[in-house]
């Protein structure tokens, strides 16, 4: 049984001639949270108004529910999109917002009533059926743009960037309520940021895009932990990406030091990128180190340190939560399940 609710099949886009997406293959599961993750100009807003319809596809099919819908207008599609300015009418109050396509579909006031006092309630918001757009919050407003998509009972979501206009808190806030309203409905949702901690902490998929590709597609765990390249590792998070060899398997040579690791499947002596991540870096006297450097800088993030710390020439980023003068000598200790090995992504 194909579990798949949408399958995205050899599409390319262009606009006056520039390629923005090249040749995408995806396949969307039921009931999923898939976050769509890269920088401006990678091609993710394309893709969700192409799923959605607001944009043709030049080359490749995508079909919703084993269907071809490239032909299929936005209102004939099983599938809403939430706006990050929300596209609220001002001029309407929050029920009549959110009633509005429900009585383009000449619903009953009844059934109206009832389909629009639910959502409100899933959204957090009763007792704000009358009030005026203006007077809300952001977060209430996108509560509004959410529950008018919802109250349609879309089998898929699309969210285009929904929380950038919010501040941290809210934004974190809402990151949650968002998961939690995907996880009691069970319908798909498509989300779309640039935001590398709001798609870790949302999602049950990733998919990194770069210029129109995909570059890696996983789990947050995976996208986090195994990236497949080096856009990968320092798009998601921070890393220290250092030049390696790959002695034989379970053994690279890095910083003119051999480590043991946890990859294998390397030929022997291969060039390779070496990948680890500033909290998986052990701090340690200098003269109990693999490696040792100076402090060169120490920025206060909340939660943890950030040190920079010279090694030689090269420049390696700790995160900690002890600090140390700047000028300090410290040892480094890197662990073999903390050192991830990536292949030299082939640049043209």
């Amino acid at each position: 049984m194909n579990d798949n609710i949408i399958e995205i099949k050899n599409v390319s886009k262009s606009f006056n001639n520039i390629k923005i997406i090249d040749d995408l293959n995806l396949c969307i599961k039921k009931n999923e949270f898939l976050t769509l993750l890269g920088p401006s100009g990678c091609g993710k807003t394309t893709t969700l108004k192409m799923l959605a319809g607001f944009e043709n596809v030049d080359i490749g099919t995508i079909s919703f529910e084993g269907n071809n819908i490239n032909n299929i207008a936005p209102y004939n599609r099983q599938i809403n999109t939430v706006f990050q300015n929300y596209a609220l009418f001002p001029h309407l109050n929050v029920y009549d917002n959110i009633a509005f396509g429900l009585k383009i579909k000449k619903l009953s006031k009844p059934t109206i009533k009832e389909k629009v006092t639910s959502i409100l309630k899933l959204v957090a918001l009763e007792g704000f059926e009358k009030r005026d757009i203006d007077s809300l919050s952001g977060g209430q407003q996108q509560r509004v743009a959410i529950a008018r998509a919802l109250v349609n009972e879309p089998k898929v979501l699309l969210l285009d960037e929904p929380l950038g206009a919010l501040d941290l808190k809210l934004r974190k806030e809402m990151q949650l309520e968002l998961k939690n309203i995907q996880q009691k409905l069970g319908i798909t949702f498509v989300f779309v940021t640039h935001d590398q901690e709001e798609a870790l902490t949302m999602s049950d998929t990733i998919v990194v895009m770069d210029k129109g590709i995909v570059q890696q597609m996983g789990t947050p765990e995976d996208i986090y932990n195994e990236p497949i390249n080096s856009f990968v590792a320092k798009f998601i998070g921070e890393s220290n990406i250092i030049d390696g060899v790959m002695l034989k398997d379970y053994r690279v040579m890095f910083c003119d030091i051999e480590f043991e690791c946890v990859d294998k499947g390397f030929s022997n002596n291969e060039n390779v990128d070496v990948v680890i991540r500033p909290e998986d870096i052990k701090i340690v006297d200098p003269e109990k180190g693999m490696l040792k450097g100076k402090i060169t800088s120490v920025i206060f993030k909340g939660v943890h340190y950030e040190l920079e710390v010279l090694e030689h020439d090269r420049k390696w980023l700790i995160h900690n939560t002890k600090s140390a003068p700047i000028g300090s000598m410290i040892g480094l200790n890197i662990y073999p399940e903390d050192i991830h090995i990536m292949r030299k992504r082939i640049t043209t």
